[in-house]
């Protein structure tokens, strides 16, 4: 069918609004999905409409197509990092609407290149699933616990059988009355993994059922704990666990900052420990999550893993009069295979970086991606450390017509 013959079935009742790829081309199942909006809410869809890739290559990630949502997209860097997988001075692209983001990344990234560099290193790296059981009784939850923690080897080697990358690392168990959690920790090399740690664990769940008390209720009960605030990612961490650090002279800090190391120091522990703590937050940081969602808009991830990537901690202090500052990110879930990463744009944006597609060895390329959104969002914690300790904050914001 082409577009009318799409548009006039939807409107007959002949088909629904997610079955027309089956019966017509993707890109028009698309526009036959515009033009019955645009009628029926009497809106303008052109520019939803004005996407560059075809609808056919967004298949895997999106149902009921009816374009792309467009968001600018920047650039920062180039970024000066020794890094455990990357060694460049690679740029960084951001997507975002927040006015003054890019710049304010840009100057914390200028200054950590004054200052001869960062130094970045991924720490752990692990993703998550944590199905829950019922069991009879603590009897029986103790029991099963006991068989998981001596039969990991054999849990393993059912997980393993559903992926050729995949790898077990660890399972632990939880109890809570009748309920038992295990949380399943994989190294999924490249990928961000989750699907992979998903599939794999279903077929290590068929074993456990079969050799203890415990009944599956759901593959998912939340210890794992995906895009939601959980204090287990912030201590054991889900994905890639990345710091990053710089020292950074006093001159420089007062040329690129306008402002001192100690007053840095003080803007940091008032604002992001103390005033963090006071509020009970899971994130000890300025704005963490600005670098990390734009970042993931940019690269492919998924969007909502932003949760746990604001699971951050930065520190400040004057060591010999000069600026130490880190920020370790403990839940960084990012890949540079599958899911987004396989759309143009995004792969482009990955291809600038420099970590387009699997690494080699295995899992370098999605380490090295985590180090450089960790020294950027360390550039962007210095930046507003700084417009906030020098009380430049607004007038930036007005300076650049924000």
């Amino acid at each position: 069918m082409d577009t009318d013959e799409l548009l006039a079935a939807v409107r007959d009742g002949d088909l629904r609004l997610h079955e027309l790829e089956a019966h017509g081309d993707p890109d028009d199942a698309a526009e036959a999905r515009r033009r019955l909006l645009a009628e029926d809410a009497g809106s303008d869809l052109e520019t939803i409409g004005a996407y560059a890739f075809g609808a056919a290559d967004a298949e895997p990630n999106i149902e009921n197509m009816l374009g792309a949502a467009q968001v600018p997209m920047g650039v920062v860097g180039p970024i000066a990092l020794d890094g455990g997988a990357i060694e460049a001075e690679p740029y960084l692209p951001l997507a975002t609407t927040e006015g003054a983001l890019v710049a304010s990344v840009n100057r914390g990234c200028a200054a950590i290149r004054a200052a001869d560099g960062a130094t970045a290193r991924v720490l752990k790296n692990g993703m998550t699933r944590a199905p829950v059981f019922r069991v009879e009784d603590v009897a029986a939850a103790s029991e099963t616990a006991a068989w998981v923690r001596e039969n990991v080897d054999r849990l393993a080697s059912a997980a393993e059988s559903t992926t050729s990358h995949g790898r077990l690392r660890d399972v632990t168990p939880y109890v809570v009355g009748d309920s038992v959690f295990l949380r399943f920790v994989y190294d999924t090399k490249d990928a961000m993994g989750m699907n992979m740690a998903t599939i794999a664990t279903e077929a290590a769940c068929e074993v456990v059922e079969a050799r203890t008390p415990a009944e599956l209720v759901a593959l998912s009960g939340n210890l794992c704990s995906d895009k939601k605030p959980a204090a287990i990612n912030s201590i054991e961490g889900r994905g890639r666990t990345v710091a990053a650090d710089v020292s950074i002279p006093r001159a420089v800090v007062e040329d690129y900052f306008g402002t001192t190391p100690e007053a840095i120091r003080e803007a940091n522990t008032r604002k992001n420990l103390i005033g963090s703590a006071k509020a009970g937050s899971l994130g000890f940081n300025a704005h963490a999550a600005n670098t990390v969602a734009a970042a993931f808009l940019a690269t492919g991830q998924d969007i909502a893993q932003v949760v746990e990537g604001s699971n951050a901690i930065t520190t400040a202090d004057v060591r010999d009069g000069d600026l130490y500052a880190s920020l370790t990110i403990a839940s960084l879930e990012v890949g540079t295979v599958g899911g987004g990463t396989k759309l143009p744009t995004q792969r482009e944006a990955l291809g600038v970086v420099g970590v387009r597609g699997g690494g080699d060895p295995a899992g370098s390329n999605a380490d090295a991606l985590a180090e450089v959104i960790a020294t950027a969002a360390l550039a962007g914690e210095l930046s507003l450390l700084g417009a906030l300790a020098s009380n430049h904050l607004a007038s930036a914001h007005e300076e650049l017509g924000r």
